[in-house]
């Protein structure tokens, strides 16, 4: 609506639109169905940056922004929980029409508002039944990337729950690159998924097929240009990628900190930022004091019961656990149970949870991809390098998010929502263009 008033009234908002005039709902459809333009004026866009020498190509930074969209949280589940859901839905509506017969086959007098606000309950119930009724009749159950089943959702099956520091969210997550010298945005793509990880690798390829094909650099990993991404991006598998597509990279560790003498006293001195002190931690008994066979893969706990093995994970680091579980019932009535446990309270609920340990299955395991990497960000060079990285992605996000009031995804579907990022991202390139381009000097 702003553009709209703007296009009446500016006269340079009028010039670019030839005097045209257009209703807001056409500039709204625009950025609904044009995703394939947008994408290709962002491209454009990005090759006048490099021609007016905005772009270095010595140094990228790779982050994501999480954001909700147009979907509902509520709305979400795997296909067993929203049958569930559905049933109750119907039952209650069969309750609820059941009173009303009642009512009337005994003649009551029946206020005539609760009444009518009952039955408009009843119409929205039975529209939420039918909404999940198609839902399950014309998708399958999601699958995430490990091939488990995830939690779908009825608005919007692209999106994804999304925990951040200000909670859980139904939405997507925005990833940019990010070109040092000026902060360009070189590649701007929208994912339904909360981990990162697996974005690392199509982000990079295209980053490299877009260089490319504008020309800029034929093979823009072998110019010696440095990658760097937070840990987010961190596991085996991309450590193992970058290595074996000579990528000059640097994503640390979830410990890297822990690591670097100069953040020895980090805790001590300054505590957890934006966290308060958690008082209801307790030490309870380690896993240490627990008998675990790695032969016939058997865990006893200290009061001499078997735990339950759950399966072999391997964590970030492609590193093989063990997991055990302890049962549930052995847990509730175990007299340790309030040494053992942090929450001893969770064992006596039906859904609850026994005490959870895991184990290392290779204590003396050959080097692996992420301990290369491991050496690269501990090294001087390496932590110089990744020190950049914060200033050159974080005030973009800032810019976007703050300065140009993105605060949620406004569409439904990932190509709709990649559009409307990648629309965002190109207004940021653009305000680089007039400030810093040979144009503006």
């Amino acid at each position: 609506r702003d553009i709209e008033r703007l296009c009446n009234e500016n006269v340079v908002f009028m010039a670019l639109s030839a005097d045209s005039h257009p209703h807001f709902t056409t500039v709204a459809t625009f950025i609904a169905q044009m995703s394939d333009v947008i994408q290709q004026l962002f491209t454009e866009v990005l090759m006048v940056c490099d021609d007016q020498g905005l772009i270095g190509g010595d140094m990228f930074a790779i982050d994501g922004c999480k954001l909700p969209s147009n979907a509902s949280k509520e709305h979400s589940g795997t296909h067993a929980d929203l049958t569930k859901k559905r049933k109750k839905i119907n039952r209650a509506v069969k309750r609820m029409l059941a009173k009303h017969r009642e009512e009337d086959a005994s003649g009551q007098d029946n206020q005539h508002t609760r009444r009518t606000a009952e039955e408009k309950n009843i119409e929205e119930l039975r529209k939420a039944s039918r909404k999940i009724k198609k839902h399950l009749a014309t998708t399958d159950d999601r699958r995430g990337i490990n091939g488990k089943i995830v939690k779908s959702n009825i608005t919007d099956n692209e999106s994804a729950k999304m925990t951040t520091s200000k909670g859980t969210i139904q939405g997507y997550n925005g990833v940019a690159t990010v070109d040092k010298k000026h902060q360009i945005i070189i590649d701007a793509q929208a994912f339904g998924e909360g981990q990162e990880h697996h974005t690392l690798q199509p982000v990079l390829e295209t980053v490299e097929a877009r260089y490319k094909k504008l020309g800029i650099a034929e093979n823009l990993y072998q110019t010696g240009a440095i990658v760097t991404a937070d840990t987010g991006f961190a596991n085996e598998a991309n450590m193992q990628y970058l290595h074996e597509q000579q990528i000059n990279g640097y994503i640390p560790d979830n410990r890297f900190r822990s690591r670097d003498p100069k953040f020895a006293d980090q805790k001590t001195k300054y505590g957890k930022r934006h966290q308060a002190s958690n008082s209801d931690w307790k030490k309870v008994i380690p896993s240490s004091e627990f008998q675990f066979d790695p032969v016939t893969m058997t865990c006893i706990c200290p009061a001499g019961k078997p735990l339950h093995y759950e399966g072999t994970r391997t964590d970030q680091a492609g590193v093989p656990r063990a997991h055990f579980q302890g049962r549930l019932l052995q847990c509730r009535h175990c007299p340790k149970k309030h040494q053992c446990m942090q929450n001893p309270e969770s064992a006596n609920h039906r859904k609850g949870k026994g005490r959870q340990v895991s184990y290392t299955l290779e204590l003396k395991r050959g080097p692996t991809y992420t301990d290369w990497m491991k050496h690269r960000v501990d090294s001087p060079q390496g932590k110089e390098i990744y020190s950049h990285r914060m200033s050159v992605v974080e005030p973009v996000f800032g810019n976007i998010g703050t300065n140009k009031g993105l605060n949620r995804f406004s569409l439904r579907g990932r190509e709709k929502v990649q559009g409307q990022w990648q629309l965002y991202c190109l207004v940021h390139n653009i305000e680089k263009l007039a400030n810093y381009g040979q144009m503006a000097a």
